[in-house]
């Protein structure tokens, strides 16, 4: 092999390997993970609740060479620290809810029981330093094979240790499938039960509601997370006989532990 060959592919090899540290830092991931205890609905449109646990997974920001969205680099100690959510930006982030188990005994006697719901799916939020607005679309991936989505919007308060505070409107909606799976009666039900007759709802506006939220960080990578809201349900849910012997008031309280995390690859 030629000297000027062996030198030529000696320098290549050595600036790869020099460079490899330098690439490996325009890859990187930040997302939090939240989970707790929630007390709400024991199932949509009950009259009682129950205690849960729960769990919330959230992007705060992702980097792959040029492209960046929202904090790659995780949240900090300051007023651009706090939940996935609420991160200053504008674009698409991920969307999660999880619906608990319904039984058909007690006062549902007679109606078929309903597994647990993973929804999965897309949103689109535009988030300043005091205020935001967003919403998703969610299917029904595991459970009801329905699709859901929301909208809302937050005015928002930082200070500048980290800590935040949140609220505002929401409206949920639901496709005539995701309403039936949990408004609606079918005639078979109606038959083994004593209480609901036939009801086959529509899709649409299915709640509206306020909540209020709070942030407060104990260090860069934890935080304690809680939220207060209310819903009303409205349209095909309100009517239907499920809700009707519960409640369209809907009141769900939650708090959680975060843990944030920032990798790099």
């Amino acid at each position: 092999m030629p000297f000027a060959f062996r030198t030529t592919f000696v320098a290549i090899l050595a600036f790869g390997l020099m460079a490899q540290p330098a690439l490996a830092q325009e890859r990187a991931l930040a997302f939090s993970l939240t989970t707790g205890a929630r007390v709400g609905p024991a199932y949509p449109g009950a009259g009682e609740n129950s205690l849960r646990p729960m769990g919330a997974l959230g992007l705060t920001g992702v980097q792959f060479g040029a492209f960046t969205r929202g904090q790659p680099d995780g949240p900090s100690a300051g007023p651009s620290a706090g939940p996935a959510s609420l991160a200053p930006g504008t674009g698409i982030r991920g969307a999660f809810r999880m619906i608990a188990p319904r039984a058909g005994t007690g006062a549902l006697a007679g109606m078929d029981d309903l597994g647990r719901a993973i929804e999965l799916g897309l949103g689109l939020h535009h988030t300043r330093q005091n205020w935001q607005i967003y919403g998703e679309m969610r299917y029904g991936a595991i459970g009801h094979r329905g699709v859901a989505g929301a909208l809302g919007a937050n005015l928002i308060w930082r200070s500048e240790t980290g800590q935040i505070l949140h609220g505002g409107p929401r409206a949920e909606f639901g496709n005539a499938r995701y309403a039936r799976s949990y408004f609606g009666v079918t005639q078979a039900e109606s038959a083994r039960s004593a209480t609901f007759a036939p009801y086959q709802p529509g899709g649409g506006l299915q709640s509206v509601g306020v909540e209020l939220g709070a942030y407060q960080p104990l260090s860069p990578e934890w935080g304690i997370a809680g939220s207060l809201r209310f819903d009303r349900l409205r349209g095909d849910a309100a009517l239907s006989p499920i809700v009707q012997q519960g409640s369209r008031a809907q009141l769900t309280s939650q708090i959680g532990l975060t843990r944030h995390f920032n990798l790099r690859f």
